[in-house]
This record gives structure tokens, C-alpha cells and sequence, in this order.
């Protein structure tokens, strides 16, 4: 029997236990396929305005899940290799030598990269056609992509991923080398070493994601911590505190919560609470890294994920704050308009009306907390008629202007640094003067076009008319239109018309936060997939160390049912608390990025999270069954 054939009947012997490492692969390896695929795709470039964008977006996804899949399979490959040491130690005391043992490794661990290399490409280009129409389809086009095989995406994932594969089957080579003896027979009754808990050090746990929060929940703008550390170090110094103290959490605080349960002697002589309780207390502090790894990551996908879907959700409220008018442009000449209106049909309304260009002086608007601190600026006017009228058709609320008063539209205010509007006094070049009444954050007028308004009485409008110039403008409403037939419209339109577009805005903007929703999510479910299979691995490696246990509880007479209990009650908080630290990383992450771009983003963070938490809860599931499906093989087994 050579060594590549026992290499591959060891492989089919243990495929059930190799499954979850190989699915993820596969799943990493058709992910990037994916992104390769696209990246060389003429379908993309043809059917989307943004193709170079996405280019890029693709290129560097493909490194991050490069860098991200080596990590994970090495680390994945050092669980298996733990697991396989007994097995090793049988081989060489039966005489093989050391330098075959390594090949007969070796092979074993490229035979699953090449299997997983090969079944990942072709799935790769099966799915191809699914994820291309997804990708078009979040990036606002309604096309059906077709299938693509792409050679160079195929050489490319190849080289990739057989580098990754050769490295880490050295690995396994390099393990007869290692250890000892003795050391390879006694593998599997060494676990990680589980540090005692500390009360300092729980507590400085504690005060460091304290900290940590405290600074991200400070305004970007005007926090005088971020001005004075720098934004970079700052976002550093916030990564690296919560990181340590997270685990620290994993360290000790978790320990001594474990520890105060098991003071409750009423309720842990109950059952198997005492075996329950004593076995995480080791496991939460020994695991105290791999858990750390797992809330970080956790965290990292569904804020990446969260803050991106979050943007892809508020796409269409973004558009029509800037955009409220379906199309809107400054009229040169009236062949134009004769022009554009043979285009148009099916129109809510189609409005001919007056404003006015005005200078005025703003020194009294200006303040230490304003970005713009010119003494000058240039505001569209337009009278209470005027606007009552648009608003009407756009279902806002009218509006009512007192004379010499004035109302300020300003989609972009921020009251950490926008100007203190009301009760201030503008003037113009002829000083005439304007008290601003009140502001509003909703305009009538496509910001484009017009930029920030301002709303006088219709006898103010009047007076200005010389301080001003004339402009006029036609605002068009309609339920459905196309970027086709904004396209037509601006074809008819000279340059200085400042045509500005509701539908071609959108589709601006869903093309690049929809590339980017496609890329955060399957990025994601790659992170998903390997943290998943992180704990799978090593709740399953500490399976086989318990079977003993298990099996003496077994002879004792404890039920089955029983011990499914412990097992279930053991495996959720290893998987569950890391996931609870994750998503509280994650909410206060994704609250400060709410806070600065001064949106609600409660409702697809929510989302986004429960997806995360369902997929999440199904490798709970099934780390659980094989958990029990271990246990009671053995006990059959052992009897």
C-alpha cells in the first residue's frame, strides 16, 4: 500500500469529521472564485456604468479573503493535526519511519485542498450565473446574467489556493518532527492550559471595553479626545483596548460569574449541573483566546455588514431628501423645453416657476463649529407661494412666511456644525435684511439643481427681484421613470441647464453601495462560516477527550436524556457568549456610525443581526448532534 493511497482511505474513513472543514473551504474557495469571475466579467462591465470601481472593490475583497482563508485553514489544520497525534505516535512505533509518516501527511492534507480546490471551481461556475444576477440585480439593473467560465479566474484561484494547501500540508509534514514520542501519545489529554481568574484582572477587563465604548460613543466632530489624539490612533487605541479586554472578559470575568453559579448548591446537585458547570469553568478560560478570536469576528462581520446593508437600505430616502422632484433643470431657452416635453408622458406634474440667485452677507451665521465660515454666500430664493405650491404636489406641509422673515431649506444641517440659524440676520448687497424664522431639513427644490433655498413672502420676493438674479426653472413629478428616460431628457438639455435626475442619482448610488452590500455579504458569510467551524472543530476535539466522562455516567445509570441536557447547556455557551459580546461590540460600533452620518439605522442593523444570529444558531445545531452522535457511539461502543 503506498502512501497516497493510505493517505486517501484515511480521508474516506474520517470524512464525516473532515466535512466542515471541507465545506468551508469549498465555500471559501467558490466565494473567491466568485469575485475573480467578476472581475473579468464582460457582462458586468457592459451592463453597469461603475465596472472600474467594481474592479477594484473586487481585487481588494479577493486579498482580504486570501489573507482571511490561510488563517483560518492553518488554524483549522492545527485542530486536526492535534486530533491525528495519537494516530501518528501508533505509526511510528509500528517502525515507519519519520520521513514517511511527514509524505504520507503531507498528501493527505493537499488531497483535501486539491478535492476541495476542484469541487469549489466547479460549484464556482455553477453558481456564477446565480451570484452575477444577484450582484446586478442589488446594483439596480433588472438582467439576467449568463453562465461564465473564466480561465484566468480558474488559474488564478488555483494558484492561490494551492499555495495556501502546499503550505499548510508542509505543516502537517513538519509534525513527526515536532513532538516526541510520549509527547504524540499523550496529545489528547493535553488541553490548553486554563488560567485562574483574577479579580484585578476581571475588573480591568471590564473598565477597558468600558473605555473602549466611551471613546467610540464619542461625536467624531467634536470630542476633544479625537482632536487631540488624531483619528487614526484613535480608532487604534479603541480596537486594541476593547480586543484586550475582551479577552480579559473571556480570562476572568466569565469565571467568576460561572463560579458564583456553582455556589448555588440547591440548584447544581440538580441533574448533571455540578459536571455542567465544572467543565465550562475550564472551558470559557482555557478556550479564553479562541473565544476572543470568535467575538471578534463576530462583531467585524455584522458591522461591516450592518453599517453597509444600513446604507443600501436608506438609498432611496437619501435620494428623495436630495432629489424630492423626479427631474428638475434651469430653463436656457424654450426650443429645449419644447424638446424635453415630446419626451416626457405620464407626468404627476410638471411645474414652470420663478426663484431668484441672491448674495448675501452671512458674517452673523458664521461660528467656531461651522465648516463653511465665508462672510459671503449664494442661496436660491423663492417665495411661500412657490413652495406651498411644489409641496402641495410632493404631500409636505405648507408653509408660512412672516414679511422680512425668512425660512432656511438646508437638507445637510448638522447641529454640531451647521450655522444657528434661527433668529439671524442675513443681508443682501442692497441691505436688505432677512431674519431666519425657522429651518427645515426637507426641501422642495432637487439639491443638484439648486443647492441650499431660501423661502420669503411672496411682497419680500418682490423686493428682492434687485438684489438677485432672475432664474427660472421647471420641476417635473412622475411615478415611474427610467435612467433611460433621464438620458433622453439630458440629451436635450446644454450643460448650463443643471439637469438633475431623481432615478439616475439612485442608480449612481445603488451601484456603488449595492457592489459594496454584495461583497460585505459574502465576505461575511465566509467570516460566518469559519467561525463556525472554529468552534466546531474545537468543542468536537474536547468531545473526544470527554467520552470517558460520559461513558462513566453512562454505567452509573444516567439517562441519555440527561447528558444530551449537559451537552446542549455546555455547547451554547460556547458558542452564545462569545456571539452576545460580538453583537454588543457590534452595537455600539454601529450606534457611533449612526451618530455620525445622522441616520436610524435600528431596523436593517436589526436585520442584519438576526440573520447573522439564525445561521449562527444553525452550527449551534449541528455541533450539538455530532457532539451526542460522539458520545453515544461510545458508549454503545464501551457499553
Amino acid at each position: 500500500m503506498t502512501l497516497f493511497s493510505l493517505a486517501r482511505k484515511n480521508i474516506a474513513r474520517n470524512f464525516s469529521q473532515y466535512f466542515l472543514y471541507i465545506a468551508s473551504m469549498v465555500f471559501s474557495i467558490v466565494i473567491y472564485f466568485t469575485f475573480v469571475t467578476l472581475k473579468y466579467s464582460d457582462t458586468i462591465a457592459e451592463k453597469t456604468a461603475s465596472s472600474q470601481k467594481l474592479d477594484s472593490l473586487m481585487s481588494g475583497a479577493a486579498v482580504i479573503l486570501i489573507f482571511f482563508v490561510a488563517i483560518f485553514i492553518a488554524y483549522s489544520n492545527s485542530f486536526f493535526m492535534k486530533k491525528r497525534k495519537k494516530e501518528v505516535a501508533l505509526y511510528a512505533l509500528l517502525g515507519v519511519r519519520n520521513r514517511q509518516i511527514g509524505f504520507m501527511l503531507f498528501f493527505e492534507n493537499l488531497l483535501l485542498g486539491l478535492v476541495s480546490l476542484v469541487v469549489g471551481i466547479v460549484l464556482g461556475f455553477l453558481c456564477s450565473k446565480g451570484f452575477m444576477t444577484i450582484l446586478i440585480h442589488l446594483m439596480g439593473y433588472d438582467v439576467i446574467a449568463p453562465f461564465t467560465f473564466s480561465g484566468s479566474a480558474a488559474l488564478n484561484t488555483a494558484i492561490v489556493f494551492l499555495i495556501i494547501f502546499l503550505v499548510t500540508s508542509f505543516q502537517g509534514y513538519r509534525l513527526i518532527y515536532q513532538f516526541k514520542l510520549i509527547d504524540l501519545f499523550h496529545a489528547s489529554k493535553k488541553g490548553e492550559a486554563a488560567p485562574k481568574s483574577s479579580m484585578i484582572v476581571a475588573i480591568l477587563g471590564v473598565f477597558l471595553i468600558v473605555i473602549g465604548y466611551w471613546l467610540a460613543m464619542q461625536d467624531l466632530f467634536t470630542s476633544k479626545v479625537w482632536e487631540k489624539v488624531g483619528f487614526l490612533m484613535t480608532a487604534l487605541i479603541i480596537l486594541t483596548i476593547v480586543i484586550v479586554g475582551t479577552f480579559l472578559l473571556f480570562h476572568s470575568v466569565t469565571g467568576f460569574v460561572l463560579a458564583v453559579i456553582k455556589k448555588s448548591e440547591k440548584w447544581l446537585w440538580k441533574g448533571l449541573h455540578l459536571m455542567t458547570i465544572s467543565q465550562l469553568l475550564y472551558r470559557v478560560r482555557g478556550n479564553a483566546r479562541t473565544l476572543t478570536v470568535i467575538a471578534v469576528l463576530s462583531a467585524t462581520t455584522v458591522t461591516a455588514g450592518g453599517a453597509v446593508y444600513s446604507l443600501y437600505y436608506n438609498t432611496n430616502d437619501l435620494v428623495k431628501t436630495t432629489n424630492p422632484n423626479t427631474f428638475m433643470y434651469q430653463q436656457t431657452d424654450a426650443k429645449s423645453d419644447k424638446q424635453v416635453s415630446t419626451v416626457l408622458s405620464d407626468t404627476k406634474y410638471d411645474e414652470n416657476i420663478e426663484a431668484l440667485s441672491v448674495t448675501f452677507n452671512t458674517k452673523e451665521l458664521n461660528s467656531a463649529s461651522a465648516y463653511d465660515s465665508s462672510d459671503k454666500r449664494i442661496y436660491t430664493v423663492i417665495n411661500e407661494k412657490t413652495y406651498n405650491k411644489l409641496a402641495a404636489v410632493q404631500h409636505k406641509e405648507k408653509l408660512h412666511v412672516n414679511n422680512d422673515n425668512a425660512v432656511i431649506l438646508d437638507i445637510g444641517y448638522d447641529k454640531r456644525f451647521s450655522p444657528k440659524y434661527k433668529g439671524k440676520i442675513i443681508t443682501t448687497e442692497n441691505n436688505n435684511a432677512i431674519t431666519f424664522q425657522s429651518f427645515k431639513t426637507q426641501t422642495v427644490l432637487n439639491a443638484g439643481t439648486t443647492s441650499i433655498t431660501v423661502v420669503v413672502s411672496n411682497d419680500q420676493f418682490k423686493a428682492l427681484r434687485k438684489d438677485g438674479e432672475a432664474l427660472k426653472y421647471r420641476v417635473i413629478g412622475m411615478d415611474q421613470a427610467s435612467t433611460d428616460l433621464s438620458k433622453k431628457i439630458a440629451k436635450q438639455l446644454p450643460e448650463e441647464a443643471l439637469f438633475s435626475s431623481a432615478p439616475q442619482d439612485f442608480q449612481t448610488s445603488i451601484e456603488g453601495v449595492g457592489s459594496l452590500l454584495f461583497i460585505g455579504s459574502f465576505l461575511g458569510l465566509v467570516f460566518l462560516a469559519a467561525t463556525g467551524s472554529i468552534i466546531y472543530f474545537k468543542v468536537l476535539t474536547e468531545a473526544e477527550e470527554d467520552k470517558p466522562q460520559y461513558n462513566m455516567l453512562h454505567k452509573m445509570g444516567v439517562s441519555a436524556k440527561e447528558m444530551r441536557k449537559s451537552i446542549a447547556s455546555q455547547v451554547f455557551v460556547i458558542f452564545f457568549v462569545p456571539l452576545v459580546v460580538g453583537l454588543l461590540h457590534s452595537a455600539v460600533a454601529l450606534k457611533a456610525f449612526s451618530s455620525l452620518l445622522m441616520l436610524d439605522l435600528a431596523k436593517p442593523v436589526l436585520t442584519w443581526m438576526i440573520a447573522y444570529t439564525v445561521i449562527y444558531g444553525l452550527y449551534y445545531i449541528l455541533t450539538v448532534a455530532s457532539y451526542n452522535r460522539i458520545i453515544s457511539q461510545n458508549n454503545k461502543t464501551e457499553g
